[in-house]
């Protein structure tokens, strides 16, 4: 079963960055290169929501509250894909996790990574 594990979060202030990683082990790079790739996030007392995803080409998609401020990447070959955070709001703040494209189906979620942005 792929393990996903999600690290970067932590406090910053409104207008700073963070770089988020999340790496999927027990499954061959070959095989993770080919997923659609997905970050979500779940703020206290809100769904869980799609903010960025990324195809197996590279095409990048974004949820219009982070549009011009988040960026996704990926490296198959660390089996990892990343989301850079600029610009930080306080409604950023969240519970920040990856997965594959819900559209092919999810993996077994990982533990997340908090962010917490203070105003």
């Amino acid at each position: 079963q792929v393990q996903l594990v999600e690290s970067g979060g932590g406090l910053v202030q409104a207008g700073g960055s963070l770089r988020l990683s999340c790496t999927a082990s027990r499954i061959a790079g070959s095989i993770f290169s080919i997923y659609p790739m997905d970050w979500y996030r779940q703020a206290p007392g809100k769904q869980r929501e799609l903010v960025a995803t990324i195809t197996s080409g590279g095409t990048t998609n974004y949820a219009g509250s982070v549009e011009g401020r988040f960026s996704i990447s990926r490296d198959d070959a660390k089996n990892t894909v990343c989301l850079q955070m600029n610009s930080l709001k306080a409604e950023d703040t969240a519970v920040y996790y990856c997965n594959r494209a819900r559209t092919i189906g999810f993996w077994n979620w990982g533990q997340g990574t908090q962010v917490t942005v203070s105003s």
